[in-house]
């Protein structure tokens, strides 16, 4: 990816919009537009590898907010039903772009997704470890609720619900860069 690329982030024309658009040169295979469609999209993908018989675990990425659509159930009660071979991340950060999750629509999600029927791990989403050992576990459907820290490391973005969508400028690159530098 050029910088050029990667600076076209969620810029209108650019190569990465804020809401990923298929472009297979870009190693974009869907296009997800709504929050809640991805697990569906998974389950999809996880199904027909069950019907082909093939061996893959199919991986996809949520955020707890997101966890508030309702297509998202469905994909849980289907990939659940189905006994499919999918792994769901959940950046479990407790906020959203509209506030914090536990304002919004307090939910429990350990015991929704266990509820579910799904194998449910719970780990520190900054300790590569952790997350090593939940993704090498048994059972599936299974998902890792990833406690996490938005921002984490860098002291003027941290639980700051400004930065879901807002752009650093030059001094608060330097600022954060420098901050996550000595953290290393």
């Amino acid at each position: 990816m050029s910088k050029e690329q990667l600076d076209s982030f969620d810029k209108n024309g650019g190569d990465f919009p804020g809401q990923p658009s298929k472009s297979l040169e870009n190693a974009i295979a869907y296009s997800s537009g709504s929050l809640g469609l991805g697990l569906s999209y998974g389950a999809g993908l996880a199904l027909g590898a069950k019907l082909r018989g093939a061996n893959e675990r199919v991986f996809v990425l949520l955020g707890d907010g997101e966890c508030n659509e309702g297509a998202v159930w469905e994909a849980a009660m289907f990939a659940a039903h189905q006994r499919l071979n999918l792994i769901a991340i959940v950046d479990q950060n407790g906020m959203q772009s509209d506030g914090f999750s536990r304002d919004i629509l307090d939910v429990d999600l350990e015991k929704v997704w266990r509820a579910f029927g799904w194998e449910t791990v719970v780990c520190d989403g900054h300790n590569i470890d952790a997350l090593t050992d939940a993704l090498n576990r048994d059972g599936t459907p299974r998902i890792i609720l990833a406690k996490t820290i938005k921002g984490k490391g860098v002291s003027f973005m941290e639980n700051n619900r400004k930065w879901h969508h807002y752009f650093l400028t030059p001094e608060e690159y330097e600022k954060a860069k420098n901050e996550v530098e000595k953290s290393l």
